[in-house]
């Protein structure tokens, strides 16, 4: 079976001589917390086929584009939470097809799911619920 893009299994020079970089760039990227690679068990860094392609962006973010470091580290820091919010949307889609299940605001503001046909419980301090059901999109 071949490594997924997410195995670490280059050492820093190979993934140096992959991205066009110098080893102690990528040293300086870990310690940013701009490429963050995993570790053998010698603690040697070992970058994954995403580490790699990371370390392109940052260096055409860098040179073609202008950023400097802080604003890479922050531009890299919303993907990742964009694609994390996009995940968590499809799962919540998944969830909520038509006759699946219903959920609702819990006491606390956190969402509550039900099983169709239970009743959610009222909430004493203001008596109120409210449901979510999607609609079909269109």
């Amino acid at each position: 079976m071949a490594p997924s893009e997410e195995t670490p299994v280059f050492v820093i020079s190979v993934a140096a001589e992959l991205a066009g970089m110098h080893p102690q760039t990528l040293r300086q990227y870990d310690r940013l917390g701009l490429v963050i690679p995993g570790r053998a068990s010698g603690r040697g860094r070992r970058y994954s086929l995403r580490d790699v392609a990371t370390l392109l962006e940052i260096q055409r973010l860098s040179q073609e584009e202008g950023i400097n470091l802080a604003g890479i580290k922050r531009i890299l820091a919303l993907e990742s939470e964009v694609l994390r919010l996009h995940d968590q949307v499809e799962v919540l889609r998944r969830m909520a097809e038509p006759g699946r299940r219903v959920f609702a605001a819990g006491p606390s503001g956190d969402v509550v799911e039900f099983s169709r046909g239970q009743r959610a419980k009222r909430v004493r301090t203001t008596g109120a619920i409210v449901l979510w059901r999607p609609t079909p999109h269109t």
